[in-house]
Order: C-alpha cells, then structure tokens, then sequence
C-alpha cells in the first residue's frame, strides 16, 4: 500500500492520508459506500419517497388484492405496477415501498443507535481500564467478562417479551447496546496498554498533562484506527440482531414496519407471493454485505496489526 500511495501522495502525508487514498482506490469499498449512502437516504426521505409513491406504509389498498384467491396481489410479481412500485402485501394490500423504507428507518435507527451506545460505552471502559490499571482495571474487566458469559439473545428475547408499555426502538437500543460493548472495550484496553507507555504519553506525563488531557490527546487518536474499523463491522451485526428479534415477533411491533417483522410476515405467503419475501431480505442482505465490505477495508487499512493487510 505504501508504494502505491507514495506515487499518488505528496512525500509526509500522514496515515489518515494514505488511508483516504488507499479507500479511493479500491472500488468495493466505492460501492459498498454508494449503497450505504443509497439506503441512508432512503431512510431520512423515508415520508418523502412514501408519498412521492401514492401510499403510506399503513394504508389499505383492497382493490390491489384478489379476495376470492386468499387475499393474493393482483398482477404480476406481486402486484408490481405503476400504482405500488414493489407490489403489495397479500391479504392488506399495503404498498411494499412504503413499507420497505420505512422499515429501513427503523431498522438503521436501532442500528445505528444501538452501536454508538456500544462505542461510547466501550472506547469509555477500554480506555478506563487499560490507562488506570489496578482496581479499575479489575472491576472493569470482571464486569467485561460478566456481561460476555450471558447469554444475550436469551435475555433479549426474554427482556423485550416482558416490557410492553415502552417504547420499543429505545428499549432495542438500550437491550442490544447493553450486550454489545464489552468486544471494543477488550480491543479499546489492549491498545490503551500499548499506547501509555509511549514516549509521547511519558513526556506529555513530565509536563504536567492531567490523565483527561493525555487520555483525549495522545491515548484516544491513537485508538481511532481500530475503533473506526470495528465500529463499522458492528453496523450490519445491530442490523441483523434488531431484524431477528422483530423476526422472533419481541421487536418493532406493528404496524411500524422493520425488515425483520416484513420478513416474518412474509414467510406464510413465500410459496405464493415470493416478492413479499424478496424485497425485505434483499434489503437486509445488501446493508449487512456492504457494511461488512466496508468494515473488512477499514480494518485492513486502519489496524493492519489485524493480519489482514
């Protein structure tokens, strides 16, 4: 990578430059970009791409459904027409786009939600635990170990069973986030080690920095790398956790639609109506492959210590 860059960088670029051009360079990583900012956009326009289609993601279209067949989309592929973009769901007729980027908004927003609480909760413990050492060090690697023995898809599922008069896209952030930082906070602790006895910790040490100044100057830039690369493999594991716990029915309840809850629904009518079922999993497919993509490119460039570069 070096050679590479060398020849398209001027001589002293830094590593965050070398790693903008080697990013540039590699075209999955400028596709797996184009379809999150596609789906990004999809979600944040998710009222104005509704309505520009005719329907809302809660609206009935019986005319669109043929009841004398069970309730089945009338046309082809589903009822995919100039009316319902995507066709309809059996039985309600409601507009499949709708839904589906509605969904996307839900869905991206427990994603993303829950892996910030993930990373704010993790780079604060690693740090915490790896710079301070001792009791600190203890307490927080016990409490790490603690939360990893649980089985967490079990206490999800039970924790999101029990509470129902909440508000479920905060619960699901808070249960998943609950289980999600102890991974960062491992990899936060191991490079907060190798960062504090560094010459520059040291003399910034000499020259009276508090543990706050050194821990957000000199310790926190030097993890960056690796917690932007494991940030963004986090991404598609909140997505497909949020889709299977709509999918077990102890998610997003309806009729808010998340990918998950459509692919559930969609399972009774696959045999049927597979257009039900192919457009939500070719959405959750296609955001959990193209953040993976990105997250294994960030990695290999950020933390080459991975092995991977």
């Amino acid at each position: 990578m070096a050679a590479t860059d060398s020849q398209t960088l001027p001589p002293g670029s830094g590593p965050w430059q070398l790693a903008r051009a080697e990013l540039r360079r590699r075209t999955s990583v400028k596709l797996s970009l184009a379809v999150v900012a596609l789906f990004v956009f999809m979600a944040a326009a998710a009222p104005l791409l509704s309505s520009l289609g005719g329907w809302g993601p809660e609206e009935f279209d019986k005319s669109a459904v043929d009841p004398y067949l069970g309730g089945q989309p009338i046309g082809p592929l589903g009822g995919v027409s100039a009316e319902h973009w995507l066709g309809v769901e059996p039985v309600t007729g409601r507009d499949l786009f709708a839904r589906v980027v509605h969904g996307a908004r839900v869905s991206l927003l427990i994603a993303f939600a829950a892996t910030a609480v993930v990373v704010v909760t993790g780079v604060a413990a690693g740090t915490a635990a790896g710079y301070f050492g001792g009791t600190t060090d203890a307490v927080l690697s016990r409490l790490m170990d603690l939360t990893m023995s649980f089985p967490s898809l079990i206490f999800m599922i039970a924790m999101m069973s029990v509470a129902r008069d909440v508000n479920r896209i905060v619960l699901m952030t808070a249960v998943i986030g609950l289980f999600g930082w102890p991974g960062i906070a491992r990899v936060v602790r191991g490079q907060t080690l190798s960062l504090k006895h560094r010459e520059y910790v040291d003399a910034a040490r000499v020259g009276g920095s508090g543990p706050w100044r050194i821990l957000t100057r000199d310790i926190l830039p030097g993890v960056a790398g690796p917690v932007i690369a494991y940030t963004t493999l986090l991404v598609p594991g909140m997505i497909a956790t949020e889709a299977a716990l709509s999918y077990l029915g102890v998610g997003v309840r309806p009729p808010t639609p998340s990918w998950g809850q459509m692919i559930a629904e969609s399972v009774a009518f696959y045999d049927t109506d597979p257009m039900y079922f192919i457009v939500p999993s070719t959405c959750l497919f296609l955001t959990v492959l193209v953040f993976t993509l990105l997250g294994d490119a960030l990695r290999d460039i950020l933390d080459p210590r991975s092995g991977r570069a």
